[in-house]
């Protein structure tokens, strides 16, 4: 019998309807056998039952019985030369769940046991009784993330209230009254939507691109501003070679090229942030084209609900890189020597000056803040004591007792201001946070948010804490104020003499300042009765 079974073909094991290698083989009463499913559709579609071979006819519909002995040399001869025909799975084509080595190609999923299976792996599936009642459906991938966590049944509906795949129990229970539409139907919206997300992924990465331009720009104009700087340190330091040692020089290059440095760093992580932004939005934009291309439904539908949203990414349009600030390099390595270089020094603040003049803002007094004594210019620029205490609207912006006034705009970058003191005999000013109190008497101190200099008959002071009396060389005409917020730096200059008057360094804001004017209290003689006036700023000075 071996003998004879190694001299058999395939012929000897084919079915005559589908010429195949018998699946579940079943004889006839006329002795010829086929596959039980060939056979049973064969008759389904004859009026007469006759055998398909022999054309036997038969009186009734012949019970058929399995070949026991055809079944096992089917499985010893057929099920290597149905595997040998079966194609390996390709891609993009589901792979029988059950194969080992090489894997075929799933002809059908069941949704009772979950697996794909290959043509020979279902076999059992289209012979055992309890198998034969499975649901059996197109191969799907990953089947068992297609089926209900809850109800065990084929996600074959959208929710679109809640977005999200359901079967047909679901809408029966927790979603019954949510609209719902099949898979199908959901996914083409869906595809519609893919273009305009597309847009928008690539509008996000050219905004990203311009953004890191922009800071390469600012970087050259800040490296250009730091080689100008140092070139106008070394031209002073080159007249001074007498009086300064080589040291100055050098730490005057390592100052600048330290703030050159950290703003370039600061440039260098916004660069690569945004270069981190672009390639996040690549990869989703590469998502969104292989998802454009997906036919699965369901796949589609979840995958599509991680990919509406963009990605987080940071307010751009807020972020810059804000160059350093080189004010008062060398005056820390002047203040010594101060007797022997008042020229020099002087030209140095003017020059100074002229720097942080190039940061003058338009400012506006506002009369909401002002106390009821004073009175403001139409213009907003002037502010002088009145005689009279004006009936005014409450207003919590109000100053009450500290007879005072602030801007309208406020300030949290770098920023100059001056205001002419000609002619008063006592007033203060400076720049003030935007918390300070107002109600009631008024304490004067950077603790309490305020930064200013006071000048009545006792001299010239910055109200710190403890205070700092002043020297003055001569009548003040004008005063600037300079600001790096920043660097929390409040500088004040003597405009006209052309220097320096005093600096309150190391200060720490965390709010928007405003310019803040005391124009002082006149006597009965009608003296300090002169405004306190903002004005614009001349360079020529």
């Amino acid at each position: 019998m071996a003998c004879a079974n190694a001299n058999w073909s395939e012929e000897n094991f084919s079915c005559s309807i589908c010429l195949d290698v018998f699946s579940s083989p079943v004889s006839t009463p006329c002795g010829h056998n086929f596959c039980r499913t060939c056979i049973t559709k064969y008759w389904d579609e004859q009026v007469k039952y006759k055998c398909p071979v022999c054309n036997e006819l038969f009186n009734t519909r012949p019970d058929l019985r399995v070949n026991t002995l055809l079944s096992e040399m089917v499985d010893r001869f057929g099920t290597s030369t149905r595997v040998k025909e079966q194609p390996c799975v390709g891609q993009a084509e589901v792979p029988c769940d059950v194969c080992t080595g090489t894997q075929l190609k799933a002809v059908k999923s069941c949704l009772v046991c979950f697996p794909s299976y290959c043509q020979p792996h279902l076999e059992p599936h289209q012979r055992v009784r309890v198998l034969k009642k499975h649901r059996l459906v197109e191969p799907m991938d990953r089947l068992e993330d297609r089926m209900c966590k809850k109800h065990d049944r084929l996600l074959e509906l959208f929710c679109q209230t809640e977005q999200v795949c359901v079967c047909q129990f679901c809408t029966e229970k927790d979603h019954m009254s949510h609209p719902v539409v099949p898979l199908k139907e959901e996914y083409e919206v869906k595809t519609a939507q893919l273009g305009k997300i597309e847009a928008e992924v690539q509008q996000m990465i050219q905004e990203r691109q311009k953004n890191i331009q922009e800071i390469k720009d600012t970087v050259k104009l800040n490296k250009a501003d730091a080689d100008r700087e140092i070139a106008d340190g070394v031209q002073v330091l080159t007249a001074l070679m007498r009086c300064i040692a080589r040291k100055c020089q050098d730490d005057l290059n390592q100052m600048v090229k330290e703030r050159l440095k950290s703003t370039e760093k600061q440039a260098e992580g916004l660069i690569k942030e945004l270069e981190q932004e672009i390639e996040d939005l690549t990869n989703r934009s590469s998502e969104v084209k292989h998802l454009s291309h997906t036919k699965d439904h369901l796949h589609f539908l979840q995958a599509f609900r991680s990919l509406k949203n963009p990605p987080p990414t940071r307010d751009w349009t807020t972020v810059e890189v804000r160059p350093p600030s080189y004010v008062g390099t060398l005056r820390s390595s002047l203040d010594q020597l101060e007797e022997t270089l008042n020229m020099e020094m002087k030209k140095l603040c003017d020059a100074e000056l002229k720097r942080v003049q190039q940061y003058e803002v338009d400012v506006t007094l506002d009369p909401d803040t002002a106390h009821p004594n004073l009175i403001l210019s139409e213009d907003g620029q002037q502010v002088h004591e009145g005689d009279v205490w004006k009936e005014l609207p409450d207003n919590p912006k109000r100053f009450t007792q500290g007879a005072c006034v602030l801007t309208r705009q406020s300030f949290s970058w770098r920023f100059y201001f001056e205001v002419q003191v000609k002619d008063k005999t006592a007033w203060c000013l400076g720049v003030a946070r935007e918390s300070i109190h107002r109600i009631g008497k008024i304490i004067v101190t950077p603790e309490t948010g305020h930064w200013i200099i006071t000048f009545n008959k006792d001299g010239l002071v910055f109200r710190g804490n403890p205070a700092v009396r002043l020297p003055l060389r001569a009548e003040l005409q004008k005063v600037g104020v300079f600001v790096d917020y920043d660097e929390g730096l409040v500088s004040f200059y003597d405009v006209e003499a052309r220097v320096h008057i005093y600096s309150a360094t190391g200060c720490t804001f965390t709010e928007p300042l405003y310019l803040i004017l005391f124009p002082g209290l006149c006597d009965y003689e009608g003296n300090n009765s002169a405004p306190l006036i903002i004005s614009p700023v001349n360079q020529t000075d």
